[in-house]
């Protein structure tokens, strides 16, 4: 594995084309709308690197677009005669008016009727810090402060389109590797699934999930850690799992959180949103919330999910 650990972007001033060509058909041409992502989030936590996984995926992508011209942006694409079928822009605060600008071309893209997605890469502050330290820049929004206090305003600046975001990925301990393996296990595939979901374990002693949309505490399941003989294993073994599924409540826990989700499940569909993070936390994420992940898991794909499973802290110890 790499020993690079942060994605890096290289900041680059006006709206940057990374591939393709529009070419525009006849206005009296059939239009088909063209399939639109917004990759957007910190400074820092890999928008670049994001936006040229889609770009090698075969995605017409933009960098660094004032938000008002996307809506012309899919106009044109639409006028393609079909060579311009799914477009990725990034949008930023490198773009001063960008909250205002943004809201009312989102508007417009739906009263078009406009397939969008809104793709958010975040990462810890800490992270954030080590980054730009790195490549001995300023943060965009620092001014005269620190870099820190540049990332709180951007934080401050982002908070609504984060939580308005389908899809939410925290890059704190990714590298590039790594985060190019997940934006390719989200668009990847030819066909795009109602749902997808990521089931993570993780241990609460490391810290939550950033990306999180749920979060699952097995901290009530007796600690296998505490069994000599448990204790080398992970909740992938089948002793643990056992285990864990032999304690009062667990069974019950899993039948009723996986009936949760299935009701979930159905209201994002209906709502359109395309990807949930499932956390399943435990102490130390090595045995419970691993062999609890695992079976939610199993319950999500026979409910036609389908789910990846992450064990974040599993070997950390």
């Amino acid at each position: 594995m790499s020993t690079e650990r942060e994605p890096q972007e290289t900041e680059r001033d006006g709206a940057q084309v990374s591939t393709g060509t529009m070419r525009d058909s006849d206005p009296g041409e059939s239009a088909a709308i063209p399939e639109l992502v917004i990759i957007s989030g910190m400074s820092g936590a890999g928008r670049s690197t994001a936006a040229k996984c889609l770009e090698d995926l075969g995605w017409f992508v933009v960098d660094n677009i004032p938000p008002e011209l996307i809506p012309p942006m899919v106009e044109l694409g639409a006028r393609s005669q079909g060579n311009v079928a799914r477009i990725a822009v990034v949008v930023d605060v490198r773009g001063r008016r960008f909250f205002a600008n943004l809201k009312e071309s989102l508007a417009t893209l739906d009263a078009q009727n406009v397939k969008r997605r809104i793709v958010f890469l975040e990462s810890s502050d800490e992270a954030l810090v080590r980054r730009f330290e790195s490549v001995r820049r300023p943060h965009p929004l620092q001014g005269d402060g620190r870099i820190v206090d540049g990332i709180a305003a951007e934080r401050d600046l982002l908070r609504e389109l984060r939580g308005d975001a389908d899809l939410v990925i925290d890059t704190s301990s990714l590298n590039v590797h790594e985060l190019r393996a997940k934006m390719d296990a989200q668009f990847a595939g030819e066909e795009v699934p109602e749902l997808r979901a990521t089931v993570m374990s993780f241990g609460f002693k490391y810290g939550l999930p950033v990306d999180a949309d749920m979060v699952i505490d097995c901290r009530f399941i007796p600690n296998p850690h505490w069994v000599p003989e448990l204790r080398p294993f992970t909740g992938l073994n089948d002793e643990v799992s056992n285990y864990v599924f032999s304690q009062p409540g667990s069974k019950e826990f899993l039948d009723g959180y996986a009936e949760l989700l299935r009701i979930v499940a159905e209201g994002y569909r209906r709502e359109g949103k395309r990807y949930v993070t499932i956390a399943v936390g435990c102490t130390g994420g090595k045995h419970r919330s691993v062999a609890m992940s695992e079976k939610l898991a199993r319950r999500l794909v026979s409910e036609g999910v389908e789910t990846v499973v992450v064990h974040r802290d599993m070997g950390r110890e």
